[in-house]
């Protein structure tokens, strides 16, 4: 769908795909976010997607005239899920907002999963 500005020069759409790629980036450059998950799961397992597919953990949907924004993201172990979702969710509108000059309404954080890194398996001896 995408989202139109007018300006004196122009018209300017901004694609909802594009605001994807922007929020997923942003996202997974919070301290504690391993990735993103697809926002599908199949058989209880969260999908941890790659660098390529950023757009696909997040939805973004428009509200009147700002935008509303959901990330499925997967959170690193031994990390507190709440701070990791309040930073994605404040850095998220931040950059959003920055890039794309569009008001952001609300962002929400589903954790699709936790994963276990190479820190928590050293300290248990693995």
């Amino acid at each position: 769908m995408g989202r139109d500005m007018s300006t004196e020069l122009g018209q300017i759409n901004i694609a909802d795909e594009v605001i994807a790629v922007i929020a997923g980036t942003a996202a997974t450059e919070c301290y504690g976010v391993v990735g993103m998950a697809s926002r599908t799961i199949q058989d209880g397992i969260a999908e941890l997607l790659g660098r390529d597919n950023l757009s696909r953990g997040v939805e973004v949907r428009l509200s009147g005239e700002e935008v509303v924004i959901d990330l499925y993201i997967i959170v690193e172990y031994g990390t507190k899920i709440t701070e990791v979702a309040h930073n994605a969710m404040e850095k998220v509108r931040y950059v959003v907002e920055t890039m794309t000059g569009l008001k952001v309404a609300s962002v929400n954080v589903v954790v699709q999963g936790v994963r276990v890194g190479q820190v928590a398996k050293k300290s248990r001896g693995e």
